[in-house]
């Protein structure tokens, strides 16, 4: 789970520059069009919930306690539920939400594997 925790880590910070560049753009087309929508706003949401996740994974990759994944859970999950419920026009916001969910998930299953090696 090392591996995995530096790798998604690196991936969120890099997927940050991009949501977020993307959610600016997003953000300033639904002002012009007066739409009403908030994805832009949601969209950088999920870049801050990205880059805070990306951070607590690459520091916690060689804890043994459970803190850090708990952290993981619930900023990618914050992250995963912003985004699927605001993505309106912004359509690849579910595709960030989507990464997040998976490293929710992947942090969630570290959590059970940890618990069951010391059980061992």
């Amino acid at each position: 789970m090392k591996v995995w925790k530096l790798v998604s880590g690196i991936l969120s910070i890099i997927l940050f520059v991009l949501v977020s560049m993307q959610s600016c753009a997003v953000g300033a087309a639904n002002t012009l069009a007066d739409n009403g929508e908030v994805s832009g706003t949601a969209g950088l949401f999920v870049a801050i919930c990205m880059l805070a996740g990306g951070i607590v994974s690459i520091v916690t990759r060689k804890s043994e306690g459970k803190g850090g994944n708990i952290a993981l859970i619930v900023l990618f999950g914050l992250a995963t539920l912003i985004g699927f419920c605001n993505y309106g026009s912004y359509s690849d916001l579910a595709i960030w939400s989507g990464w997040c969910l998976i490293n929710a998930v992947l942090a969630l299953i570290a959590i059970f594997l940890k618990k069951k090696a010391k059980e061992m």
